[in-house]
């Protein structure tokens, strides 16, 4: 198949172009936005990163990106971190849709920030669907999916090692049942839950809390884009605001802080 790659995320345009050649299909183009640079933050080095065989095509609008996708006559696309809902002239355009990779159980956590409020609901899995889009959000027929466990991870960068082989894994069936023109299984709207961002309240920390619920608040943001607003999880020392990044329930080097409920250290922080 020719895919046309839709995406603002580096290592997830690296990755599935891998994943696509090795199958014996064709990864023809990229597709972006500049709007996209300040909620994802590494435009610049996905451009830089992108495989030199791909064209890398940018939507100025919405209503661009159907136009673009035809040019490429894609037999499908493939979407992986992007900022705009696409409209259904877009998804119209490749012969077998759109299949997206949401980092989510679905139904469950669709929105933008899946795993960031896994996080603070204090869950001990997330998971990867892959999904045809449709009209909603993160509502199309699921093609795969599988779960992947959550530990201590700060950042993308310590998550990715769990979710490449899981993605690895399902990404043959996936395309298998789109080259059949499956319809992918229907989610079971009685379980599905959707969350935007976060309110601009929990950008701070309240040391009164538990230790535990303030370690899940740090690691929840480490996953949580920059958007409008504070960009937490931040702290006030005697009028100097930091970003806290990285704590600890052990007693490690850092500063020690009393909670609610005892102590948590923190290991890595920065002015906000």
């Amino acid at each position: 198949m020719r895919v046309v790659l839709i995406s603002q995320v580096a290592a997830a345009v690296n990755g599935y172009s891998t994943f696509l050649r090795a199958l014996g299909h064709e990864p023809v183009a990229l597709l972006c936005t500049r709007m996209g640079a300040v909620r994802y933050s590494e435009l610049e080095d996905m451009l830089a990163q992108a495989p030199a065989e791909l064209d890398v095509v940018m939507a100025a609008s919405r209503a661009q990106i159907a136009p673009l996708l035809r040019a490429y006559e894609p037999e499908l696309a493939l979407c992986a971190g992007f900022p705009w809902k696409i409209p259904a002239e877009a998804i119209a355009v490749p012969r077998h849709g759109i299949v997206n990779g949401h980092p989510s159980l679905l139904p469950r956590y669709r929105g933008p920030i899946p795993v960031s409020w896994a996080i603070r609901n204090g869950e001990t899995e997330i998971g990867f669907t892959f999904h045809y889009m449709d009209a909603g959000l993160d509502t199309g027929g699921i093609l795969a999916q599988t779960p992947i466990p959550l530990g201590d991870e700060h950042s993308w960068e310590e998550l990715e090692p769990k979710i490449v082989p899981a993605v690895s894994e399902i990404f043959p069936g996936v395309l298998e049942r789109v080259l059949r023109d499956d319809p992918g299984d229907p989610q079971r709207e009685e379980e599905a839950s959707y969350l935007s961002f976060f309110e601009a309240e929990y950008a701070w920390i309240d040391w009164s809390r538990p230790a535990a619920e303030i370690e899940r608040q740090v690691r929840a943001w480490r996953f949580h884009p920059p958007v409008a607003g504070d960009h937490g999880a931040l702290a006030d020392f005697g009028g100097e605001v930091v970003r806290v990044l990285r704590v600890s329930l052990e007693p490690p080097v850092g500063r020690a802080m009393e909670c609610g409920d005892g102590t948590l250290w923190i290991v890595e922080s920065e002015p906000a």
